[in-house]
Parts: C-alpha cells; sequence; structure tokens
C-alpha cells in the first residue's frame, strides 16, 4: 500500500547537513497497525509527516499504490491527502472558533457525507467517548484530554484507509489511553491501516508491527 524508497530529510547549517532521517527504506501492507518509537529526536513524527502528506521537503520516492506522490499534482496530492488519511496530532490542531460538533463534523463535510449520516457518526462518536454534553463547547472550554479525546473522534468520523497519530494518548490518564488504543484496536481489525509514533511500549503491544528508529534511521523492523 505504501512504499517509501531512499528517504532522506534534512536541514542545512552553516557548516553541516544534518539528517532528521537518513536512507529510510520501508514498506507498509494495507491493515497493518505499526508503530514508531525511538527516543526525542529519533525522526518519529517526521516520518509520520512524511508518510501523511504533511511534509514533501525531502529527497527520494514515496509510493501510495501504483501512484508515486512526488510526481502528482499539487491538486491531486491534496485530494489523496482529505480522503485517505485521517490525522491524530500531539497539538490536538482543533478548530477553535468550531464548536467539538462542528470539529468532528470537518472531515465529513470534504468527504461530502450526506446530512443525515453526518449526524448519526457524530452522535455515535461523541456517545463512545462520553462528549455528548459537550458537543456545543468551544475547544478552549475543554481540558487537553478532552480535545484530545476530540481530535480522535475527528481523525476516526471519517473512517480514512491510513489512520496516523503522534502520541494519541500522551494527554490522557491511563482509562482513557487504554479506551484509545482499544478503539485503534478494533479499527485495525476493521482493516484500517493504522501509524503511531509513540514513547509508551504499551501502546505498540496492541499493533503488529514495531519498528525502532534512533539518529533518523531503521533501527529494528520486527513483527509483535
Amino acid at each position: 500500500m505504501i512504499q517509501l524508497k531512499e528517504i532522506d530529510k534534512y536541514i542545512e547549517s552553516r557548516f553541516q547537513r544534518i539528517f532528521l532521517l537518513k536512507g529510510i527504506h520501508l514498506e507498509i501492507k494495507e491493515g497493518e497497525f505499526l508503530t514508531l518509537m525511538g527516543p526525542s529526536g529519533a525522526g518519529k513524527s517526521t516520518l509520520l509527516n512524511i508518510l501523511g502528506l504533511l511534509d514533501e521537503e525531502y529527497e527520494g520516492d514515496y509510493f501510495f499504490g501504483e501512484k508515486n506522490i512526488r510526481s502528482m499534482k499539487e491538486r491531486e496530492r491534496s485530494s489523496l491527502h482529505k480522503s485517505e488519511f485521517g490525522y491524530i496530532f500531539q497539538a490536538y490542531h482543533l478548530i477553535d472558533e468550531l464548536t467539538v460538533y462542528e470539529n468532528i463534523e470537518t472531515p465529513l463535510l470534504y468527504r461530502k457525507v450526506s446530512s443525515s449520516e453526518r449526524k448519526s457518526i457524530i452522535a455515535e462518536l461523541l456517545d463512545r467517548f462520553n462528549m455528548v454534553a459537550k458537543k456545543d463547547l468551544f475547544p478552549a472550554q475543554l481540558s487537553g484530554g478532552q480535545q484530545q479525546l476530540v481530535g480522535i473522534a475527528r481523525a476516526i468520523a471519517g473512517r480514512p484507509r491510513v489512520l496516523l497519530a503522534d502520541e494519541p494518548t500522551g494527554n490522557l490518564h491511563s482509562a482513557q489511553a487504554k479506551e484509545i488504543m482499544e478503539v485503534f484496536q478494533e479499527l485495525h481489525r476493521e482493516g484500517t491501516t493504522i501509524i503511531q509514533a509513540t514513547h509508551a511500549r504499551e501502546n505498540a503491544d496492541y499493533g503488529s508491527r514495531l519498528i525502532n528508529l534512533l539518529d533518523g534511521k531503521i533501527e529494528s523492523d520486527e513483527k509483535i
């Protein structure tokens, strides 16, 4: 489904080229639940951003199915980004001017889901995450953990083929974290491809494959 070949990502400093990713070869099959682990600065978020089409400044080739992302027009890339990917960010990235309900609705509007179906999907997610009473509140009125739950609900609302998650449980207490990982496990069983970056080994154990990064390189790649 996804293939990365010889991916390099670097920044130019005054005296040298500093590599954030170096020589990344990676193949991800549809339906895998893959975890990226490694110390801070290892390249987890950088790799996640490239996989999610959020960063185009790199060298090497990225294939999504038969398509080479590098040779796609901007409009094609944007369409692929909106239709196939869901994102859960460490910093939430909720839209401040929209309510909880409207934030969750956003990807469904992109996908042109009918009004009645949108209502049904959002009602189910609000119920699943115990957020029904919060649906008309704005992000600033929520705790960090609640904002993260809304971000997760928004990411999975459109049933993306690929779900990318950067430290998805970082701001949640242990019971909420367990609940979210069980939701991921359920989506994985239903066929969603999931790629998460995390420091938490217990989160990795919910997945099917573990990749350890160190200094921008893949140190190990193993089945769980």
